[in-house]
């Protein structure tokens, strides 16, 4: 599957969470569910995915982490808050650069419609 086909079964996974739970509950009951759910769509998921940083030569394999990392294609960040700011969209890009990822979205639980809560990031994805 192309990262491409990937995204897409997350959005609409993550557009089925909300419409059964809602918004605004935490942001580790959508994890839960989200991996649950990905998984039972036959995508391999990992939770809390280990985000690495080099720094003067050093490795440091768990400098941040990452909600869900689906097939090793595509990161997830999760947000159940009232609105995104700019840091929230700096943070999944980065993810992106670091991990050399080419696919990652914000998903935000906490808007009303899960519509108004999806963020796409690219790092050099051929379209």
């Amino acid at each position: 599957m192309t990262e491409n086909e990937i995204g897409t079964i997350c959005v609409d996974t993550a557009i089925a969470v909300h419409r059964e739970l809602g918004p605004g509950l935490l942001e580790s009951v959508y994890e839960i569910v989200m991996a649950h759910e990905l998984s039972q769509r036959g995508l391999p998921t990992e939770r809390q995915a280990p985000v690495p940083i080099s720094y003067k030569g050093i490795t440091f394999d768990e400098a941040f982490r990452a909600d869900l990392r689906v097939a090793d294609k595509v990161l997830i960040e999760l947000k159940s808050v009232e609105h995104l700011t700019k840091a929230h969209r700096k943070q999944i890009q980065t993810y992106l650069r670091l991990t050399g990822l080419k696919l990652g979205y914000l998903f935000n639980f906490g808007e009303a419609l899960m519509k108004d809560g999806i963020v796409r990031a690219v790092n050099r994805l051929e379209e």
